[in-house]
């Protein structure tokens, strides 16, 4: 009987090929940030389109801390993180893949008629079909299918049986559509009587702010109207007394929200909520 490959090996030997890995701790989900990144207080990383080590000792901002650097992987913290991980995840976009998670036989008798073949691995309940090419990450872009590319991670499962075909169009054109059926409620934040333009609005700081917000909330495993209630907060702490935040804005964290299931009237009421909190 061959032995299961230690994590960090496999970390090693997925790295040595290209592709950027960090480790999963129970629940399948990254370890949590350092206590100067908790809550994104260190502001995030100054580019979240590309994976890479966090510059804080930690092993922070989920699938940015993805690397191929060995000597990072091997470093005394990750170390430490490998002892404890359960599996290894990778950022495919970071490898320019894009993983098609399947989440169950319905979703794989669709892909089935309705995708090219490419490369699978079986999961716990369904498959990852894994393409050639980086794109968009999207959750239920149709029922029990997410898309896991850029700016996502995907648990490493081996590599699979198949030849790995190129990216169609199709599978692109399935964050095309919005996942929710909901509408968004539009919401309007006025700026405060007396308040001035904002002192960080500039478009790459809010659209930063705005990515990372919805970021975390597609992320959430558990506890999903905690998470979109504080990352309301968040958001309204930093944006809301200046006026910045545009309806487009809020539809976009609404969005996401709805996505995790979320209705339109908790969305509404976790904002005013967040709103009432912070004194706006």
């Amino acid at each position: 009987m061959s032995e299961t490959p230690h994590p960090l090996h496999t970390a090693l030997s997925l790295a040595a090929s290209g592709v950027p890995v960090l480790p999963l701790r129970r629940g399948k989900v990254p370890f949590g940030n350092c206590r100067t990144c908790a809550d994104n207080a260190c502001g995030g990383r100054p580019n979240m389109k590309h994976a890479g080590p966090c510059r804080c000792p930690g092993i922070c901002h989920a699938w940015a801390a993805a690397t191929t650097a060995p000597a990072v992987i091997s470093s005394p913290v990750w170390t430490a993180a490998w002892r404890q991980a359960v599996c290894v995840g990778y950022h495919p976009g970071g490898a320019g893949l894009t993983v098609v998670d399947l989440d169950n036989a319905e979703a794989i008798a669709w892909a089935q008629s309705a995708l090219p073949t490419t490369r699978s691995v079986p999961t716990t309940r369904g498959e990852h079909w894994i393409y050639r090419g980086a794109m968009q990450s999207a959750n239920a872009v149709r029922p029990g299918v997410d898309i896991k590319s850029l700016m996502a991670y995907a648990r490493w499962l081996g590599p699979g049986t198949g030849t790995m075909t190129e990216l169609p169009d199709v599978v692109r054109a399935l964050t095309v559509k919005a996942p929710a059926t909901v509408r968004p409620a539009a919401v309007t934040v006025p700026a405060l009587a007396g308040r001035g333009q904002c002192p960080h609005r500039t478009p790459t700081y809010l659209d930063r702010g705005i990515a990372m917000a919805e970021q975390r909330i597609t992320e959430a495993r558990s506890a999903v109207h905690a998470t979109v209630y504080r990352t309301f907060l968040a958001v309204l702490s930093t944006h809301g007394r200046c006026g910045c935040l545009t309806e487009a804005h809020t539809a976009r964290l609404f969005t996401a929200a709805q996505t995790k299931g979320e209705s339109a009237r908790h969305c509404t009421d976790a904002w005013t909520n967040a709103r009432t909190q912070l004194g706006l």
